[in-house]
């Protein structure tokens, strides 16, 4: 890692934040707290650090379908509006916190109705929480800004639920749709109605692929469900060969996701923990960002991974003695794949972004 670039630098560094779950991200004082509240008597530990402990531990595995079922928890207390509206807020203010500019957090409403909500209510509660969130880091000086990502569930049959309120909520803080979920045995083309909805409704979409499973996820997401970024997408790499002088031969799926610009929603730290990857060092992200594809960094679920953007930052910088000139590199990537409007984009890039990295530059 370039020796000056420290946590603390990195953390001052505008990030942009693309795939992030809200699951995946509660304090686990929070967790607690909600537990308390709500009677839910399933948590491994009431105290602060050992639940801490304990996720991380049992998400760090190598297997997707074990890192999944740590969610049984968050999930468990997440089922009132008040509860939602919390967890949302501070997410927001954690982020904040850590140097984000700008947030898409995914969660699934079908997840959240186990205590009587409606979904409508489930999204509600999630927005005001997100405003609540933003309000208060604008008014701590580290202002931030966050659009919500309705997921739905690949295993489940309520996609085309969860993409009309997507479109319903699509001008309340709603900038798009997912579907997440074990990627085994569970194919994007299976919700492909609710995609040519989308696609119909002129609606922004994601879809994970590429992280559990190979090449033929990631090419059903793209050219069956017409995927505007990917999640994760590790896999991409199955279709790139290196050769003895370290030159790179695209196949014909990876060479059309790079010449499409498809962003690749890369979480380095999960990747590792879902056994995507071997390493940080082996992580695909450094062969991809030498060849231009449009790369993301992303934290996934900062609970379970232990993690946050300054931490993959550290990360990547420790692995590939990256400097903030890639780091901007990334962080346009990202935001220039938002799904907000292309002005919004654009003022995000040139009056806050650029400036910012401008000024750490300026600072060393």
């Amino acid at each position: 890692m370039t020796k000056s670039l420290t946590a603390p630098i990195l953390r001052k560094a505008p990030k942009v934040l693309l795939h992030d779950h809200l699951d995946g991200g509660v304090r686990p004082a929070t967790v607690i707290d909600l537990a308390a509240a709500s009677g839910y008597d399933a948590l491994p530990s009431t105290d602060d650090e050992e639940l801490s402990r304990w996720f991380y531990e049992a998400a760090n595995s190598g297997s997707l379908e074990r890192y999944l079922e740590t969610f049984a928890h968050t999930v468990g207390v997440m089922q009132t509006r008040e509860a939602l509206a919390r967890v949302a807020a501070e997410c927001a203010e954690d982020l904040a916190a850590d140097g984000v500019v700008y947030a898409e957090i995914r969660y699934a409403p079908e997840l959240h109705v186990d205590g009587g909500l409606s979904l409508p209510e489930v999204v509600e509660a999630v927005n005001e929480g997100f405003r609540e969130g933003e309000r208060r880091a604008a008014a701590a000086g580290t202002p931030i800004r966050v659009g919500a990502l309705l997921t739905a569930m690949r295993h489940a049959a309520r996609s085309m639920e969860i993409a009309e309120l997507a479109v319903r909520y699509r001008d309340e803080g709603v900038a798009g749709f997912d579907i997440a979920g074990a990627e085994a045995g569970h194919p994007p083309t299976r919700h492909l109605d609710a995609f040519e909805y989308l696609q119909r409704e002129n609606a922004h979409f994601t879809i994970h692929a590429g992280e559990g499973f190979g090449l033929p996820s990631i090419w059903q997401a793209i050219q069956w469900c017409g995927a505007d970024r990917l999640g994760h997408g590790v896999r991409i790499i199955d279709d790139i060969t290196v050769g003895p002088g370290g030159e790179a031969d695209l196949g014909r799926l990876a060479a059309y996701v790079r010449d499409k610009r498809i962003p690749l929603e890369m979480a380095p730290t999960s990747n590792v923990m879902t056994g995507a990857a071997k390493s940080i060092e082996d992580h695909p992200i450094g062969l991809l960002r030498k060849l231009y594809f449009r790369v993301t960094v992303n934290t996934d679920n900062r609970l379970m991974s232990g993690t946050s953007m300054t931490q993959e930052f550290v990360k990547l910088a420790e692995a590939f003695d990256y400097d903030l000139r890639d780091f901007q590199w990334f962080t346009v990537n990202a935001m220039k794949s938002a799904f907000i409007p292309f002005d919004e984009r654009l003022a995000l890039i040139n009056d806050v972004i650029k400036p910012g990295y401008a000024a750490l530059a300026t600072d060393r």
